[in-house]
């Protein structure tokens, strides 16, 4: 089994770059199910989701491959339309591959999808969006199967500003003929590289970003060549770690408007902040202070993903701070595990209350992605040794994490039992 083991309170001064978005690259991936012949997409990170979307379009019948941070997708020979039950129960965006392929071939089937437990996610607002589409939505044997050789556009309206629903819609969208209409999407700078991904495969599609996406569908496209984001959590990843430990540190490739809301906290908690020619810097030499209260929202809101990594800044600090998460019910699961080193932390319903105080070395379990790099940033922080397990959750969405770490100035390693 892998840990990290880390010495804690000590300064950290380095830098380090952000890598490719995930949550980009995933539905990046999957809409290269739409055009066939050999996609490149650059910036693409190495994480074991994206070794999990890799290993579905094989299975699939595309051709894969790396080389370093681009890869390539062959998918001329795609013809299957059910995704295998062991790789769709890897991760959540699995489901991204139902509207990929109800566009490419008329047919999609996979069972429910994985991922972290944070509560309740149900995938109704996607199906729903196939339904007003035109295609046949049905479950067998707890399997979902869609069926829709002749879609049609259509106006979506979204109850709630799901990322993935939006995903989805856009994907399946793609193949429906005539113009489709989604209202209340997501605005996630994430949906806004997706659309960027489609238009360079010849798409037409119109207001990522915005409350009305409008996609052409029926357009022939063709093979893309695309560069990833930068990952916006993994950015808010470094710059909690520098703020949590104390110090100085560059992040390379940091964007600020898409890390604005952390910016705003962290600086609101004494951290000095500044733009650089190759990204942001980060500076805290005195003490935090508590702040809040928070409120986690859709883009652009503070995010929920870096909800546990700001809490754990706030558990170092000086006073009460307050975090009320409105996304994932289930996503305060990592106090518990934040308590075991120390830190005073309060739930009540929906919202957390952390009393900051020192923290110190102990054993903790990492039960989620963002939980587990939480977790990390606080053993950075804490007095002596730490050991993280549970590092499955963290390689979900980080390129090896010590090594970025270790290069803002933090003593982890990476050992196994």
């Amino acid at each position: 089994m892998e840990y990290f083991a880390v010495q804690g309170g000590v300064p950290l001064e380095g830098c380090a770059a952000v890598h490719g978005a995930k949550n980009s690259a995933l539905p990046i991936l999957a809409a290269t199910l739409l055009a066939p012949g050999e996609h490149i997409i650059h910036n693409c990170p190495d994480l074991s989701d994206t070794a999990a979307a890799l290993a579905i379009l094989s299975s699939l019948g595309c051709r894969v491959r790396r080389e370093g941070d681009t890869v390539l997708v062959n998918s001329t020979l795609c013809q299957s339309c059910g995704v295998p039950d062991t790789l769709m129960g890897t991760m959540r965006a699995s489901v991204l591959f139902l509207g990929a392929l109800l566009a490419r071939n008329g047919r999609a089937c996979a069972c429910w999808p994985g991922g972290c437990a944070l509560g309740e996610r149900p995938i109704d607002l996607h199906l729903r969006a196939f339904q007003c589409l035109g295609a046949r939505v049905q479950e067998r044997e707890g399997r979902l199967c869609c069926q829709g050789p002749r879609l049609r556009g259509c106006c979506i309206q979204l109850p709630f500003p799901s990322v993935g629903a939006t995903e989805n819609a856009i994907l399946a969208a793609c193949a429906a003929q005539g113009y489709t209409e989604i209202l209340n999407p997501a605005r996630e700078l994430e949906i806004v590289d997706l659309q960027g991904f489609l238009r360079s495969c010849g798409a037409q599609i119109w207001g990522a970003g915005t409350g009305r996406i409008v996609v052409q569908g029926g357009v022939p496209l063709h093979p893309g060549e695309y560069s990833v984001m930068p990952d916006r959590i993994v950015c808010a990843t470094y710059l909690c770690a520098l703020a949590a430990a104390g110090g100085e540190g560059e992040i390379y490739a940091a964007q600020a408007a898409a890390v604005a809301p952390v910016l705003e906290a962290l600086s609101a908690a004494g951290c000095q902040i500044w733009e650089t020619p190759r990204g942001l810097a980060l500076r805290r030499r005195g003490s935090l202070w508590g702040i809040g209260p928070i409120t986690t929202a859709p883009y652009p809101g503070f995010p929920t993903d870096a909800q546990p990594l700001l809490a754990a800044v706030l558990a170092v600090g000086r006073g009460e701070s307050s975090i009320r998460e409105t996304i994932f019910e289930n996503r305060f699961r990592y106090a518990c595990q934040l308590r075991r080193l120390g830190a005073r932390v309060r739930l009540e319903g929906d919202s957390a209350y952390i009393t900051g105080t020192p923290l110190h070395g102990a054993l903790v379990e990492a039960e989620d992605l963002r939980g587990g790099a939480a977790l990390t940033i606080a053993a950075l922080a804490a007095q002596g040794e730490s050991r993280i397990c549970g590092l499955g959750h963290i390689d979900r969405g980080y390129d090896r994490l010590e090594r970025a770490l270790a290069c803002l100035g933090g003593r982890i390693w990476r050992e196994e039992d």
